[in-house]
């Protein structure tokens, strides 16, 4: 195997630990499949990727290349492979602890299950990613196009606001990395936004959008800093300029901004190449030749999910209404219409049905807890039961605190049942747990061990306090009122304590030995003769 060593990427960075400043293997040859995706030449990029993976048996190295390839799949638009590619990427990514890996992987899963239109999955992809992207410590450059991609993902499901808000943040760790701001310009964000205005009757909204994306690139050229714009970023420049022309705006390029030649980039992107057959629709429109603006309508192959499903049928209707046929052409404005809106009726039962989703987890946890708190409680007193009582007495040691605990036995319980029958006794047991919660100390624990047993558990106490809450404990049991409850039969109740060996390497043994020795001074209390 060719193990090369780590390189320092960025100068700029060098109080910064990156993802790929941990991959010990093909780190050039990783760091160069970057380069070339992000000049639109994916193909290369996925064949030194699949070199790089059978060279490699780094799990850092190979988990980097399956989410670089799947980066590439799409790109390139492979459809048929996301979901294989998605589920080598996962199980390679799934034991390591990077969320960037995590963030990233999710956003391009976002992507591909929104390219396959499952949009229940896309959503969940996306609360995903930006849990994991927004988890990562030390952010760097690949940080950066993790948010990017999340932007784009945002963005193709019409979530513009919060594609936006990717986007910005991919700028701000871009420019610490040392990334052009030009990189992240990401014109199709907005572009997508507008004509998703459009599709909705708002053309004067979409106009305003797309002037504003002209602006920002007639603010690269003037800087001289075009030079840095992605390809696929200059195909959307284009597409924005050609979709204002057919609209009717007077767009007058300034040398090298011209549409034609925009739409020319975008190498081997395949979102790069729908936005190219529609861009020239949209001259078409724009040059007075309708015709064949529908002709090339009739034979372009594009994906609806490149700049929506009802742009096609938009322009279909502005070149229909550009030759006249205005019934026609009304007809596929209301096709596209409704296409809008079954993309929002879609997106809205996603909604609806992950809300409906989190009530029913919601209601699952609520009745998971009932069932829990069943099996811990006492149902006669609803006090702690004994199963409850040893996990919290097991905490509580496991944490090394001082802890007491108290065996209460109650005194004349059998003459209750024999001469009252069991429904009083229960009774009488409902009571002294009353009496008892009621003189506890605040943070006490107090539970029904069994029988007329209880058991109470004084944390971060010592044998004096034990002996003062014995004393409260006593003279309340003593002082209710038996006579009424069950005439002629007294109940008084017996009380030993004893503390937990914190210093004993067995907490087991010692939890075992304090309820022993509070047991026996239970009984040496019961053996004692009552003062009446």
């Amino acid at each position: 195997m060719h193990v090369q060593k780590r390189v320092q990427r960025h100068t700029d960075r060098r109080s910064r630990v990156g993802w790929l400043d941990r991959v010990e293997d093909q780190v050039d040859a990783l760091t160069k499949a970057r380069a070339l995706q992000e000049v639109s030449r994916s193909t290369e990029a996925y064949g030194l990727l699949d070199r790089v993976l059978c060279a490699t048996r780094d799990p850092n190295a190979r988990a980097d290349a399956l989410v670089q390839r799947l980066s590439a799949l799409i790109n390139l638009g492979r459809t048929a492979e996301y979901t294989r590619a998605i589920e080598e990427a996962s199980a390679a990514v799934r034991d390591l602890a990077e969320p960037y890996l995590h963030g990233h992987l999710n956003a391009l899963a976002a992507l591909a299950a929104h390219h396959q239109g499952a949009l229940d999955r896309c959503v969940t992809h996306l609360v995903k990613a930006a849990r994991a992207l927004g988890a990562v410590e030390d952010p760097d450059r690949d940080t950066a196009w993790g948010w990017h991609d999340l932007a784009m993902a945002y963005s193709y499901l019409s979530f513009h606001g919060y594609a936006l808000g990717a986007i910005e943040r991919a700028r701000q760790l871009g420019n610490a990395a040392g990334i052009p701001e030009e990189t992240f310009a990401a014109p199709g964000i907005r572009l997508r936004n507008a004509v998703a205005l459009d599709h909705t009757g708002d053309s004067d909204g979409c106009l305003r959008v797309l002037r504003d994306v002209g602006g920002d690139l007639d603010r690269f050229v003037t800087a001289g800093r075009a030079d840095r714009l992605r390809p696929s970023s200059l195909a959307a420049y284009g597409y924005a300029a050609a979709r204002r022309c057919a609209l009717g705006d007077d767009v007058t390029p300034a040398p090298g901004q011209d549409p034609a030649r925009l739409l020319g980039y975008g190498a081997d992107s395949a979102r790069a190449r729908d936005m190219r057959q529609l861009g020239q629709v949209c001259l078409a429109i724009a040059s007075g030749r309708p015709i064949e603006a529908v002709t090339r309508l009739d034979s372009v192959q594009v994906s609806a999910e490149t700049l929506g499903a009802a742009e096609s049928a938009r322009l279909r209707s502005m070149a229909l209404g550009c030759a006249g046929d205005h019934a026609a052409a009304h007809r596929a404005d209301r096709l596209a219409f409704r296409l809008a809106a079954q993309r929002h009726d879609r997106l809205r039962d996603v909604y609806i049905d992950g809300i409906a989703a989190r009530i029913d987890h919601e209601e699952m946890r609520r009745e998971a807890a009932r069932f829990e708190g069943e099996a811990l409680t006492d149902p006669l007193t609803g006090l702690p039961n004994r199963r409850r009582l040893e996990r919290y007495i097991a905490a509580v040691v496991a944490r090394g605190e001082r802890v007491v605990i108290g065996v209460c036995d109650l005194d004349g319980f059998k003459a209750v049942n024999t001469r009252h029958g069991h429904h009083s006794g229960d009774l009488v047991l409902q009571r002294v747990a009353g009496v008892i919660n009621r003189v506890m100390r605040r943070g006490d624990f107090v539970a029904r061990y069994g029988g007329d047993e209880f058991v109470v558990v004084l944390p971060a106490a010592g044998m004096s306090e034990a002996a003062e809450v014995a004393r409260r404990i006593d003279a309340a049991v003593r002082t209710e009122d038996w006579e009424s409850l069950v005439p002629g039969t007294p109940v008084g109740v017996s009380i030993g304590f004893a503390e937990v060996g914190i210093g004993n390497p067995g907490k087991r043994d010692a939890l075992s030995a304090a309820f022993e020795t509070a047991d026996r001074e239970m009984l040496r209390a019961k053996a004692r003769p009552r003062i009446a």
